[in-house]
């Protein structure tokens, strides 16, 4: 500004003074409680900023500080001539100050604001600048869904509605095709009229061909949006903003600022007052907007299946879509809920009317499926709007992204993805959020990433292309090895006693994660399961023996857990890698873990055939420990069918095998064995010495598994002797220990018959207190037979009711 501009707002500011003093010299808290109920308030700071000169005087300003001079000056009796607080002639010397101080045409806020005020309070002037800019494009045609998401803009718009509040600002993220422009049109369209004074749009070129849109340019379009003559226009782009932000000032305006690369292109697009709104979509979370500038986030997730087939519907029509509903379900599922991509099929088959949904849907689940989403518009080839995300990333977070394609799914952990990228893990967890950044990973819980199918088929092309065989097999490697070494810490934990085989060597890089007691072990397993058995249902050429290590693992947990299906799945690829190594022993132990599972299953056919199997490979490898755990195994089959001396059978010949390879724990399970098959023949008595026999040994070695189920044996033998205090005691402490190790089954199985003995000593408060708890246990992985049983009892038991005991649990679970 120069002197003469600098002058003639110094002039002004002092006539502002004479007239406070004129009024009675009120204080800058008297004058800001005067304007309190006017339009526009003034608070105090603002005052005083204005009176020092310190900034240009908005006319909302000067109304509101003369007004309140009036009333102040009335209220203590001085008389004002009436010009003296004539806001007409107060507006002509604004406006001449405004003139004086745009005359100095420089780079500076002050001169972008005056030159706003004269466009804003001069229209007799200057009408044809009076302007309203409408530049939204057109809204998408075909839009469905996105119900929450609507509404929490609405939201947002409401904040933006409240008199006297700050700028609104609203960030729009997500992946590539997921919707971002096209739910940013629809609503602002359906809102267009809450914002009168206009609605501004740019294309910020953040992510596409081309460079991205400088702010500058940028703000150089909104003011020729507004009509201002270039030789009104400041020179430099801070006073262009200055100018911009001026513009707004005082207005109703939503500014739709669309496809930003990152927060510093679009800070100086933002509005700078109240009842504006700016809402940004971008490919990056805008993380410094929203602290910052409290921005709010609203994060756009892939279409759920019934929103995607709406807008599947929408566009081929619903007739074709409920004439072929499995083809839609294949469809929606291999476009992954993405609105670019569904639009993209939508287009091809409303192009093809003779071509079925199904055949469609056969492309999209076949080998090089992105190639039916290419095509010669780069705006709907799905690699290209992908590439555009990926270009911006750093070489090292590239890398990872392609190397996650190695990772079967469904999540991702920061232990994972160190391991896999083979660096250390401060800088895994800074590469994982600068994708997660870009939109290029989800961060659905803390330190656990996912991403879609699509995403995940075109980093696997980008690993085959720019990462060498030795490479990927290398990041594989380590990422198995974590997994296996971490299992084996974990299911260590969990059964001590389980049988073990000696880990390969390890890869180099690969570092298992901490697992320091039993609580953080279950804890492992159960935020990892989904994905070992990802990893299992995959083939590692190569690496037969982690597989069949990590299944091994893993099969403890699942056991425990109730996840019964899984475990079946589990020992299933244990038995592949096993064959594919030729490994022998592992053949033996998956044939023995599947007899297992089968059994929870109540498929006691087919466990007795894995058991027979596995009774051969371990005679043939002269095991004796394997031999006498199957043995323990064939007599539970053969409880299950109610021979209860051939269960004593194979129970002594366990026992046998145990002791010649000097094996205490076995021992313990097989005294356990032979105690419950007595007792199963009305031999309680002779059973209770072998229960305590094996207790003993358990409770010396510290095997709490162990112990928990012959505690369970002996309250079994106790119930039938009819000694309730007894039994109950035994039953309350084998439940007790079951959930310390994990085993929900098991605990649930005893609690059932603890609510047994509690009916019948006639306390049905904590009979049903115990079996409602006991199918809470069940009902997830337990049978469903047994489960109906324990509800059929919690219906019908009474203070005086009899209960029916249900089945015995079977105290068979060997190593």
């Amino acid at each position: 500004m120069t002197d003469a501009g600098r002058t003639a707002l110094t002039r002004f500011v002092d006539e502002l003074k004479r007239l406070r003093d004129r009024a009675g010299a009120p204080s800058l808290n008297r004058l800001a409680a005067l304007t309190a109920a006017l339009p526009h308030p003034l608070p105090r700071s603002t005052i005083s900023d204005k009176l020092n000169a310190r900034s240009l005087p908005e006319w909302e300003f000067v109304a509101s500080f003369v007004t309140a001079c009036a009333a102040h000056a009335e209220q203590s009796g001085v008389a004002l001539p009436p010009t003296a607080v004539d806001l007409d002639r107060w507006a002509a010397r604004h406006l001449r100050m405004l003139r004086a101080v745009d005359g100095a045409r420089a780079a500076s806020r002050l001169a972008a604001s005056a030159r706003a005020e004269l466009d804003r309070h001069a229209p007799e002037t200057t009408p044809e600048r009076v302007v309203v800019p409408r530049q939204l494009p057109a809204a998408p045609r075909h839009f469905a869904g996105r119900t929450a998401e609507l509404a929490a803009l609405n939201r947002i718009a409401e904040d933006a509605a409240e008199p006297g509040g700050a700028v609104v600002v609203s960030a729009i993220g997500g992946t590539a095709g997921i919707g971002k422009t096209a739910l940013a049109l629809h609503w602002a369209r359906r809102v267009a009229d809450r914002f009168p004074d206009g609605q501004l749009y740019v294309d910020l070129r953040g992510y596409g061909p081309g460079s991205p849109l400088a702010p500058a340019e940028a703000v150089r379009g909104f003011l020729d949006a507004f009509a201002v003559p270039p030789r009104e226009v400041p020179t430099t782009p801070d006073g262009q903003a200055g100018l911009y932000r001026s513009l707004l000032a005082g207005r109703r305006v939503l500014v739709l600022l669309d496809n930003a690369r990152d927060a510093e292109q679009v800070r100086s697009l933002l509005p700078g007052s109240a009842g504006c709104l700016a809402l940004v979509t971008s490919r990056d979370r805008l993380a410094s907007l929203v602290a910052v500038e409290g921005a709010h986030p609203l994060r756009l997730d892939p279409l759920p299946p019934a929103e995607a087939r709406s807008v599947l519907a929408d566009r081929v029509g619903p007739h074709r879509v409920l004439a072929e509903p499995e083809a839609v379900d294949r469809i929606t599922a291999a476009c992954a809920g993405l609105p670019l991509v569904l639009a993209i099929v939508a287009a091809r088959a409303a192009a093809h009317p003779d071509f079925s949904l199904a055949d469609l849907a056969a492309e999209l689940t076949g080998a090089r499926a992105l190639d039916v989403f290419a095509g010669s518009d780069r705006a709907v080839d799905v690699r290209t709007v992908f590439s555009w995300s990926y270009r911006g990333l750093a070489p090292a977070a590239a890398r990872l992204f392609r190397l996650l394609s190695l990772h079967p799914g469904p999540e991702v952990g920061t232990a994972a993805s160190t391991c896999l990228a083979g660096v250390p893990a401060r800088e895994a967890r800074r590469l994982l959020r600068d994708l997660a950044d870009a939109h290029l990973l989800t961060e659905h819980r803390p330190g656990r990433f996912t991403r879609h199918d699509l995403l995940r088929a075109y980093a696997e092309e980008l690993t085959e292309e720019h990462d060498g065989t030795e490479e990927r097999r290398a990041a594989t490697h380590r990422l198995l090895d974590h997994y296996l070494r971490t299992a084996d810490r974990a299911a260590r934990l969990v059964d001590p006693y389980r049988v073990t085989a000696e880990l390969p060597e390890q890869a180099a890089g690969a570092i298992p994660e901490q697992v320091p007691d039993t609580a953080r072990a279950l804890a492992w397993f159960a935020a990892e399961h989904r994905v070992l058995l990802a990893v299992l249902a995959q083939e590692h050429a190569g690496f037969d023996a982690q597989a069949h290590l990590l299944a091994r693992s893993l099969s403890t947990y699942l056991y425990r857990a109730g996840y019964w299906h899984d475990w079946v799945c589990a020992e299933q690829a244990a038995l592949r890698a096993a064959r594919r190594g030729g490994d022998r022993r592992g053949q033996a132990a998956a044939h023995r873990g599947l007899a297992r599972a089968y059994l929870r299953l109540d498929r006691e056919e087919a466990a007795l055939a894995q058991l027979r199997l596995a009774l051969v490979r371990y005679a043939e490898l002269d095991d004796r420990v394997g031999q006498a755990h199957t043995q323990l195994n064939l007599a539970e089959v053969f409880d299950r069918f109610g021979r209860y001396p051939m269960v004593l059978r194979h129970a002594r010949l366990a026992l046998d095998g145990y002791r010649a390879a000097a094996h205490p724990a076995g021992q313990a399970k097989a005294l356990n064995s032979i105690g419950w098959s007595l007792s199963m023949q009305g031999r309680h008595r002779e059973a209770v010495g072998y229960c305590r026999e094996a207790l003993d040994i358990q409770l010396e070695l510290g095997d709490r598994d162990g112990a928990a189920d012959t505690l369970d044996s002996l309250g079994h033998v106790h119930h039938r002797l009819h000694d309730h205090a007894l039994a109950r005691t035994f039953y309350q402490r084998a439940a007790e220990l079951f959930q310390e190790t994990g085993n929900r089954p098991e605990e649930g199985f005893t609690l059932d018959h603890l609510g047994d003995v509690l009916a019948e000593s006639g306390e049905p408060d904590a009979a049903r207190e115990t079996w409602r708890r006991a199918v809470e246990l069940l009902d997830r992985g337990g049978p469903a037979e047994r489960v109906d049983a324990i509800r059929a009892k919690l219906e019908r038991v009474g203070p005086r009711s009899s209960v029916t005991r249900t089945g015995g649990r079977s105290p068979y679970e060997a190593f």
